[in-house]
């Protein structure tokens, strides 16, 4: 990060829009020159951002993130665990349950922020460093045509006319995922010692069992776990349903008291502009002119925005539990988009943001991250996830959480 906003209590990288002062708190904007004033409740230190390309894999690189930051905070050890070893290894999981659906089922680039402890916990991780999961000689990451190939094999198989299915389907999609990710390694060495990547996922000390969702839904009971309805929860992952002030509140709890959050929201929104540095509810009548369109995979900064929301801090629409179920129920709010939540925040006018670490590079005037609003949370957020320690002893006990 370029530069560092500093409170009272700690130091913290937030990047090049920080203006530096003499006051006992120094100020961050979302943009350079903009007119929203940050002082700092909380920052986790997410680190600098990286670029998931032309790839639909923003949900491992969030969560992926998420787990650095876990085991630095477990540990105080700093790691960079690879997406890639995530993502190649999802892509088996999906086609065989592909398969053994008919065809029925999602089989894409995307994925859920609660299949990377699963994930990990099935066939252990490695560095970064040891699997970096691109092609030799390639320098921009584009999934669209493993897809493609990969399903195309999928369909053959289960459209097959001799009406059974040959186990060499396994290996010929295990060819396809080496060739495009490289092939995986039984054992590895790293800074000294022999791992396996079960034993370098032990050296860590993650838990999956640790890691647990809550979303907050009204056709399903509050306090009980449901499965999320979106197509990229392909694993259907449960998570637990809390009302939206709840869920709110459990969120800024747990970074106030050192926990980041990995973030499942829809960043389609009229409100979100990364270029501004922020995603934010405009109240009604406050224009926001857009050009150009989103791509497909919510892989990069998208359509620009215009509007003054965006240069000083204007009214925002106040959400209900309503709202909220409404757009889900309507389609208006989608599961887009994974990012971490590092950090909280204030402006000038006592409203709280989210310090949101993306994963498109750090390509604003923020490094990379950006400060998404109270409101916006709540309207918009598809689920979070954190680790079962943050969860107050209280909610523990309501939900079950052992």
């Amino acid at each position: 990060m370029k530069r560092f906003l500093k409170n009272a209590l700690a130091t913290v990288a937030l990047g090049s829009a920080v203006s530096i002062s003499a006051h006992a708190q120094d100020i961050a904007t979302n943009k350079k020159d903009g007119g929203y004033q940050f002082t700092t409740i909380k920052n986790l230190e997410g680190g600098s951002v990286k670029n998931q390309m032309r790839t639909g894999t923003c949900w491992s690189f969030s969560a992926m993130s998420f787990m650095n930051s876990e085991v630095k905070r477990i540990t105080g050890k700093e790691v960079n665990l690879s997406e890639m070893w995530i993502v190649r290894n999802a892509y088996f999981m999906k086609a065989e349950r592909y398969v053994r659906m008919h065809g029925k089922a999602n089989f894409g680039e995307g994925g859920a922020l609660q299949d990377i402890p699963s994930i990990m916990d099935k066939v252990g991780i490695v560095p970064e460093s040891v699997y970096e999961g691109i092609i030799p000689g390639q320098t921009v990451r584009n999934h669209g045509e493993i897809e493609a190939v990969i399903k195309g094999i999928l369909d053959a198989v289960i459209k097959n006319p001799s009406h059974k299915i040959s186990p060499a389907w396994k290996d010929a999609v295990n060819g396809v995922l080496d060739a495009y990710f490289g092939k995986m390694p039984a054992k590895f060495t790293y800074e000294g010692k022999e791992y396996t990547p079960k034993s370098y996922y032990a050296s860590l000390k993650l838990n999956a069992k640790d890691y647990v969702s809550f979303s907050s839904y009204t056709h399903h009971p509050f306090y009980e776990p449901f499965i999320l309805q979106v197509e990229d929860n392909w694993e259907e992952a449960s998570m637990y349903n809390l009302p939206m002030d709840e869920m709110t509140e459990l969120a800024e709890t747990a970074i106030e008291n050192g926990y980041s959050i990995g973030w499942a929201a829809d960043v389609s929104e009229k409100g979100f502009s990364y270029r501004d540095g922020l995603a934010i509810v405009p109240a009604e009548g406050i224009s926001i002119k857009k050009s150009g369109n989103d791509n497909k995979n919510f892989s990069d900064a998208g359509a620009k925005k215009s509007s003054s929301a965006f240069d000083t801090p204007q009214p925002e629409m106040k959400i209900t539990q309503e709202m909220r179920q409404e757009a889900y129920d309507n389609y208006e709010t989608t599961d887009d988009h994974g990012m971490h939540l590092t950090g909280l925040v204030k402006d000038q006018n006592g409203k709280k943001y989210f310090l949101v670490k993306n994963s498109w590079g750090n390509a604003n005037d923020v490094d990379g991250y950006f400060f998404a609003s109270e409101p916006y949370f709540k309207y918009k957020t598809m689920d979070i996830m954190m680790n079962k320690n943050a969860v107050p002893k209280k909610l523990k006990k309501k939900l079950g959480i052992k």
